[in-house]
């Protein structure tokens, strides 16, 4: 792809193209913007290339005459790479006559093993992610081994697209992003999209009362020195909020683990009262760059399903199963039956000691391995803390979302002088496990209504029926029909627009709403109701009642 680019736009600056999970891009800075036209170009450009079977040959050379040579080439980002890579020597690689890139490989011996690809879009991107940076293009791409593969990746993203939270949760006026006035990354929950999150809120609630967590609240700002002593100033700085109070400076918190830490160290703790399990829907706030901001998958303000548990030694093991069966009953709730793991190991910047780290790996991986589940280590991308767990949920179309994290932490407990007394009567550190269920609920609303495709099952439908009078005449069966419904608890609405019935009924097709009761002159009379299932159609009239016992009954199943 960028052979093709410079042969069509010599003047085209590269900057860097990597392979990702499902494809590849490569970001170039060119004056004019890349149109749908010149992707069908490169696209044409691309196969001659392919069917010319050019070579690529791998050439190494010190950094110094890879230095000149691509300064020659007038490759200013090139010579930026060059500059920050390690070791004496690079790697270019050359194909065709005149076509040379920086890179690592390796490659397929020519370009004529490539099969088939499409150039999928094109967008901005700045340079490193920096927003003070120069914005670059990205051309996005992907490649398979068959047409087949090609074809039904392709028909994937345009059913990614129909399943788009970005397009759907305004649609289905749950909630909006960005307002000018508020600034970008902030969500703005609407009367639906709020009783959503609450339904989801009051679950969690209840689910973690009943398996003996501890409900708090925590502060959204407090003063810097916390966050000096917990190590997030000198780890996590560039993605805090700062501010000064009365000649202090304070921090909007960007995790709830610090006031948790302070309330247990509240009073003295014995070995008899462990484990606390402390448990918040806690808000934090992070500086996250514009360029990474992506609908409530990345956010600046967002809430965490957020609990922390202190426990002795021998305590460890059982608590993250527990940790772990909790999850997975969580998520079959929610109706996500596939997952992936993960076991994140020690970063290159951290806290604490590496034996320490050990015995927390450890704890971890024996949690995993005493369960039968089968993991992947994700090497050096734990927490500056400790090592994690991470469960990734596969939805519908076998995506994964980062969700649930288990992580265990004997640094912070040190750095805070966390203690209990033990049955000697002797000080000891406790073990601290961060862990979330759901993680961010932006992003777990993201992942519902995609999974769903926006529908919603009856329990989470914000809401579950609504009422159509046919005519003005039955407006007052139609209330009395509404409170009966709202005495069982259950979310109903009525539609008494001056609309015909079909476009009424249509409508609450395309707000995805489980169940419709049309209500005329004979359901009046008859004290029945006519209803309509979505995706079924007219399911005939039954009585209140009856109706009422069986939607009842199809909300329980989900416990």
């Amino acid at each position: 792809m960028a052979e093709a680019v410079k042969r069509l736009w010599p003047e085209t600056k590269l900057a860097i193209g990597p392979a990702i999970e499902d494809g590849f891009y490569y970001d170039f800075d060119r004056k004019n913007p890349f149109s749908g036209e010149d992707l069908l170009k490169i696209e044409q450009e691309m196969r001659k290339i392919i069917s010319a079977d050019e070579k690529f040959e791998r050439q190494e050379m010190g950094k110094e005459e890879a230095l000149r040579l691509f300064e020659k080439m007038k490759e200013d980002y090139k010579v930026e790479l060059i500059k920050d890579l390690a070791g004496g020597t690079v790697s270019v690689y050359r194909t065709g006559k005149d076509f040379l890139d920086l890179c690592r490989g390796p490659h397929v011996s020519s370009t004529g093993e490539i099969k088939f690809f499409k150039l999928l879009s094109v967008a901005g991107a700045y340079w490193h992610g920096i927003e003070t940076n120069p914005m670059l293009q990205r051309i996005y791409g992907t490649c398979f081994d068959t047409a087949k593969e090609l074809e039904e990746y392709l028909n994937s993203l345009q059913e990614a697209k129909l399943r788009d939270h970005r397009k759907l949760g305004p649609q289905l006026e749950l909630f909006d992003i960005y307002h000018e006035q508020a600034g970008a990354g902030l969500v703005f929950y609407h009367p639906k999209g709020a009783i959503l999150r609450t339904i989801i809120e009051d679950y969690e609630k209840k689910e973690h009362l009943k398996r003996g967590y501890q409900m708090v609240i925590t502060p959204h700002i407090m003063d810097v020195s916390l966050w000096k002593t917990s190590g997030h100033y000198d780890y996590y700085k560039e993605n805090m909020y700062f501010s000064s109070e009365e000649g202090r400076e304070v921090v909007v918190k960007p995790m709830n683990c610090p006031g948790h830490i302070l309330i247990y160290k509240s009073k003295s703790r014995s070995y008899r009262d462990l484990p606390i399990r402390f448990f918040e829907l806690g808000t934090v706030y992070r500086r996250e760059k514009a360029g990474v901001l992506h609908g409530l998958l990345r956010v600046r303000g967002f809430t965490q399903d957020d609990a922390h548990i202190f426990c002795l030694p021998e305590q460890l093991r059982g608590e993250i199963k527990d940790i772990i069966d909790f999850v997975f009953e969580t998520m079959k709730v929610f109706g996500f039956e596939q997952w992936g793991i993960e076991l994140s190991t020690r970063p290159e910047k951290y806290i604490g000691s590496q034996e320490d780290w050990q015995k927390a790996t450890d704890a971890l991986e024996d949690a995993l391995k005493e369960k039968g589940l089968p993991y992947e280590i994700n090497q050096g991308d734990g927490a500056f803390y400790g090592p994690k767990i991470d469960i990734k949920l596969k939805d519908a179309l076998k995506r994964t979302w980062q969700c649930a994290t288990i992580q265990c932490d004997f640094a912070l407990p040190k750095r805070f002088g966390l203690s209990y007394v033990d049955e000697d009567g002797k000080q000891k550190q406790p073990i601290m496990l961060h862990r979330v269920l759901l993680g961010s609920l932006e992003r777990f609303i993201g992942a519902l209504i995609e999974h769903y495709k926006g529908e919603l099952p009856l329990w989470l439908s914000p809401t579950q029926v609504l009422l159509i009078p046919v005519k003005e005449t039955t407006v007052s069966y139609t209330q009395k029909v509404k409170e009966k419904l709202e005495d069982r608890q259950i979310r109903v609405d009525m539609d008494v627009r001056n609309e015909t019935l079909d476009k009424r009924i249509r409508n609450a097709e395309l707000n995805k709403i489980p169940y419709c009761l049309i209500l005329g002159e004979r359901e009046a009379k008859s004290g029945t109701v006519s209803v309509r299932k979505k995706g079924s159609g007219d399911q005939g009239a039954i009585t209140l009642d009856k109706f009422t016992e069986e939607l009842i009954n199809q909300i329980r199943q989900y416990k």
